[in-house]
């Protein structure tokens, strides 16, 4: 099915998508110099402006004046978000400066158009007529009272990073502790289950994450204390309604077969079960027994060296995505680090380009610097999301790229994560020493001392790796 033509230029036909990607393209024109749109291109597909392309087609706002693609009424679409935002945000009926000021942030995006969509949605419409008609104040408080949802998290983080609202002490634990009332919300038809839940939710989980604010990474603690409540909800519900057993009668037995033959996760129950019975199960004596250890998944060095191919010259998937796919596939960096990789780690020095990911700097081969490069100079690519120190900044104002969206991005390059993680270390420890690794990388020399045992390490160096495996 041919694309549907939407103009006739002096160089052919233009698909409506050709057109949009020419309509949003600026620099210096190849043919007079000038520093303006360029839709046109040359006879050596150099991008050109309209007037050295012959382009009689209108692309200038009618309002402002901008070179642009004429979005509606003869108007830009950041034109089209001002006027619209304006009716419905109403910042000067009374007058509110923060209303202003967020109406200023959406036009000024880098993707207009994609504001223009979101605001249009049902549920972005609403808070936004919320806001206009002073029903809903840019408070925390407020917008604490709002149920969960894309659009209001959305919105949250655009005030928030815009400074147009106080932050809260931490954001993964706000995050958590609304997560947490919902939770409980959906045990509340098995009171039993809720009532020991909120006990370890609240009295232990929250406590002790709150004490952990600005030493552990909140991201990942928050992460897996909901994973960890999640899988003991499931394991509660699973002992009433197939062992027809409560929370005050299961026993050894019914841990041992709920595990029997279990996927991974059920496993996540070792931090539940050990909480409750210290002082919980009264004389019960209950564990988790080890899992079973399974054999290490990896790759052949011939699919690695395959996979750091794709991600050099796959130019069809996204910079960030392939920057951060070569991170992962030559420094077996975890993705829980990648995603907070900030701007200040890539080193530009006389002798080459380097990152920082553990006490010393890895050089990063010169091939591939012009593409950790460009990363760096383009990361602000994202609609609302501008002016941070991320490497990889995410989709909301102020956050970096998701784990689950990093993870899912790699797919695309055929990436599987703990393979390639298990696979690059392997090959490291083989190489270099674990005190040197350990610097370099980041790991624990704990880590690497498995790893290294794994690789086949000659004798001394894996005495080595033990030694610092075992350092205070």
């Amino acid at each position: 099915m041919s694309a549907k033509i939407r103009v006739r230029w002096p160089d052919g036909a233009i698909c409506g998508i050709c057109f949009r990607e020419a309509a949003h393209t600026y620099g210096v024109c190849a043919g007079c110099g000038d520093d303006r749109l360029l839709p046109g291109r040359d006879e050596h597909a150099k991008p050109i402006c309209r007037d050295c392309a012959g382009i009689t087609t209108n692309m200038t706002c009618d309002r402002c004046g901008v070179e642009a693609e004429r979005f509606r009424n003869g108007q830009c679409a950041r034109c089209v978000i001002e006027a619209d935002l304006t009716e419905l945000l109403k910042p000067t009926t009374p007058p509110d400066l923060r209303i202003k000021r967020l109406i200023q942030v959406f036009v000024e995006s880098t993707r207009p158009e994609s504001i223009y969509t979101w605001m249009r949605g049902e549920k972005a419409h609403e808070l936004l007529r919320k806001i206009g008609d002073r029903e809903l104040d840019l408070t925390p408080e407020a917008f604490n009272a709002l149920p969960r949802g894309h659009s209001v998290e959305h919105l949250r983080e655009i005030l928030i990073h815009n400074r147009l609202m106080v932050a809260p002490a931490d954001r993964h634990l706000a995050i958590f502790e609304g997560w947490v009332d919902a939770r409980l919300r959906e045990l509340q038809p098995d009171p039993d289950v809720a009532s020991i839940i909120e006990q370890y939710a609240r009295w232990h989980h929250l406590n002790r994450l709150r004490e952990r604010v600005g030493v552990a990474n909140m991201d990942i603690a928050c992460r897996n204390a909901r994973q960890q409540i999640t899988e003991a909800g499931k394991f509660l519900i699973w002992v009433e309604q197939a062992r027809e057993r409560t929370v005050a009668t299961f026993h050894q037995e019914d841990i041992d077969a709920y595990l029997d033959g279990a996927v991974t996760t059920r496993f996540q129950i070792k931090h539940f079960i050990g909480w409750f019975a210290r002082g919980r199960g009264g004389s019960r004596k209950l564990y988790v027994p080890p899992r079973k250890a399974i054999t290490l998944p990896t790759l052949t060095q011939a699919q690695r060296i395959q996979a750091i191919r794709n991600a050099v010259e796959f130019e069809q998937v996204a910079l960030s995505t392939r920057v951060a796919a070569l991170i992962h596939l030559l420094w077996a960096t975890p993705l829980t680090r990648i995603v907070r990789l900030t701007a200040d780690q890539l080193e530009l020095r006389p002798d080459g380009m380097f990152i920082r990911l553990g006490v010393n700097v890895s050089e990063i081969p010169e091939p591939l610097a012009p593409m950790f490069w460009r990363q760096l100079e383009d990361r602000d690519g994202m609609t609302t999301n501008t002016g941070t120190d991320w490497l990889f900044p995410g989709y909301r104002a102020g956050r970096h790229l998701s784990v689950p969206t990093l993870q899912q991005r790699l797919n695309t390059l055929g990436i599987d994560p703990q393979r390639t993680r298990n696979t690059t270390l392997k090959q490291l420890t083989a190489l270099i020493d674990v005190a040197s690794l350990s610097d370099l990388l980041g790991y624990s020399p704990k880590t690497l001392a498995q790893h290294a045992e794994r690789s086949g390490s000659h004798m001394a160096r894996y005495v080595d790796a033990k030694q610092h495996a075992h350092r205070p």
